[in-house]
């Protein structure tokens, strides 16, 4: 039931929200050039890879050397007002239609992560990652690692419809309030370093 739920809403929020789509694509293809998305490879179910789907939010600064610059370097002002009203995110929907994410589960982090993990904090691949999860309406990238950890592993145990269907209604309401966008000091949030309790 859940996987023809995300479907059927992802479908149909496309179909809804394709004037957005398509004068958010045009902006950033102006604004920040090509290529429009952004994709990057992500573990998914059972730690499986996929291609996660974004809009591009930065610019592709690099030093000297040829390494890009810091992301809090690379993002303007446009891109942070894209990923304060989440509308980077909307391209998630095909990945939802694709099945490789659920509209609600786990956020899909980097595949360097995943050596890095808990046996506790990996058992948050026992599901679908998501578009928006437990984690994202309880703080998002404001909290630490080890909150997150906690509340994703959380949902794979009490997930449920009636807890998804929460989950999609306290999205929409952080979207309009734009809380917990980014860790302090940080253009998004500091990178995974592992855990002390493996």
């Amino acid at each position: 039931m859940k996987r023809l739920f995300d479907f059927l809403v992802a479908l149909s929020a496309l179909f809804i929200l394709l004037p957005i789509i398509i004068v958010v694509a045009v902006l950033i293809r102006f604004k920040l050039g090509s290529p429009i998305l952004f994709t990057q490879d992500r573990p998914g179910l059972n730690g499986q890879i996929f291609k996660m789907m974004k809009f591009r939010t930065m610019l592709d600064g690099k030093d000297k050397q040829g390494n890009l610059l810091p992301d809090d370097e690379r993002m303007t002002q446009f891109g942070a007002f894209l990923r304060s009203t989440s509308l980077d995110e909307l391209p998630g929907l095909f990945n939802v239609l694709k099945g490789d994410m659920s509209l609600v589960g786990p956020r899909p982090l980097l595949v360097q992560y995943l050596p890095l993990y808990s046996t506790e904090q990996a058992r948050r691949h026992n599901v679908r990652p998501g578009i928006t999860g437990w984690a994202q309406v309880n703080g998002r990238n404001a909290i630490s690692w080890e909150q997150k950890f906690k509340l994703d592993v959380w949902y794979v145990d009490n997930q449920s419809f009636l807890l998804d269907f929460k989950i999609l209604l306290l999205t929409v309401k952080k979207v309009f309030v734009r809380e917990g966008i980014s860790a302090e000091g940080e253009a998004t949030m500091s990178l995974f370093k592992g855990s002390d309790n493996k």
